[in-house]
């Protein structure tokens, strides 16, 4: 489950302006094309856009370490939004809306940058170009660039204020289907998406400061998910995890949060190159352990769980997340916190990386 909120926006000019974010979100996304389950997802296909669907994304996050083992995280995402069920048109006439988020984490401190765009005039988009063609993503100079008609081997490059950052991404692993083959069930009323990941990603690269070059080598997760309506009337917003384990498993974890506490919780436990294991609400106990302060600006702050317990019984494994720092927090249009977290055994020894979100706080 990733930041679905994000895209539900009116335009105002060419900037879009938050509305009542949730309550879309809720809207059963009449006339759009509906999540199914039984739907075969088909690769290269499914990696291109679904401009039927209202809302879609390409999300990546990875962690990193430089030549002096110091932490680093980059969070790279384009969002697509129909604004109407109608056919898709070219031009200024299409009906298709996009926006993109970038930040990085630094031993400096955490910054982020958002851009916004209209489709069908060649500023933002999502194009496979046949199955011996080529993958790209981008928004401006923000470009994501396959080898092929698959999403890996690619490169990646975008800008955060004046840090300018390359990637080189190369699948280690293969694809998983999350939910039941890739139907992401997220409420008992009926609402999902169509949700895969690629959690077995090499990254290296270099992110230029200034006159500064810095090496940078790691792990990277990316998430593609798409829907016509994400959430339960009584859904508030969620907390998201993915976790790389030092044992080479990989954990993704979510909770959407009810008004009235029953929380919907789901997963998918990874082996290390292949395979994964859907993990229901009683195979998952994930429970907040301490409540930070994080500064949103203007003297303005928002209290946050930024600690958790994790644990899945029936694998007889337990962790600590928290955060590599509290302030990794994205001021954008509409405001969460997402950055890099540490995951601990519970005796405290180190046993893993990773990131965590948090929506619908403020």
């Amino acid at each position: 489950m990733r930041l679905l909120l994000l895209l539900c926006l009116g335009l105002s000019g060419h900037v879009a302006q938050a509305q009542d974010v949730l309550g879309d979100l809720r809207e059963q996304g009449l006339g759009f094309a509906q999540v199914t389950p039984g739907r075969t997802l088909e690769f290269p296909r499914d990696h291109a856009a679904h401009p039927d669907y209202r809302i879609e994304w390409w999300y990546l996050t990875a962690n990193l370490v430089d030549r002096e083992g110091r932490q680093w995280g980059l969070q790279w995402t384009l969002f697509r939004q129909a604004l109407s069920p109608d056919k898709t048109a070219s031009g200024w006439h299409s009906n298709q809306i996009w926006m993109a988020h970038a930040a990085i984490t630094t031993p400096a401190g955490h910054f982020h940058e958002q851009r916004f765009a209209r489709g069908g005039i060649g500023q933002a988009g999502v194009t496979r170009i046949s199955r011996d063609g080529y993958f790209g993503a981008w928004m401006d100079d923000w470009q994501w660039r396959s080898n092929g008609a698959a999403l890996f081997p690619a490169r990646l490059s975008f800008t955060v204020g004046e840090r300018r950052v390359v990637l080189s991404l190369e699948a280690a692993g293969d694809l998983a289907l999350n939910g039941i083959d890739g139907y992401s069930q997220k409420s008992a009323q009926g609402q999902a998406s169509y949700y895969y990941s690629q959690p077995h990603i090499k990254v290296s690269g270099v992110v230029t400061d200034g006159d500064k070059k810095i090496e940078l080598n790691g792990q990277g997760w990316l998430d593609r998910e798409w829907s016509s309506q994400a959430l339960a009337e009584n859904q508030q917003g969620w907390d998201w995890f993915s976790l790389h384990l030092n044992d080479g498993h990989k954990l993704m974890v979510y909770q959407l949060r009810h008004d009235d506490g029953e929380h919907w919780i789901s997963g998918n436990w990874i082996s290390p190159r292949s395979g994964t294991q859907l993990l229901g609400r009683s195979a998952i106990n994930l429970s907040s352990t301490r409540i930070g302060t994080v500064a949103t600006g203007d003297n303005e702050s928002v209290e946050l769980p930024l600690e958790w317990r994790l644990s899945l019984p029936d694998y007889q494994r337990s962790w600590q997340i928290r955060p590599l720092y509290d302030q990794q927090w994205m001021g954008t249009s509409i405001p969460y916190w997402e950055g890099v977290v540490l995951v601990e055994d519970e005796q405290g020894n180190p046993a893993g990386v990773g990131y965590m979100e948090l929506t619908g706080y403020q």
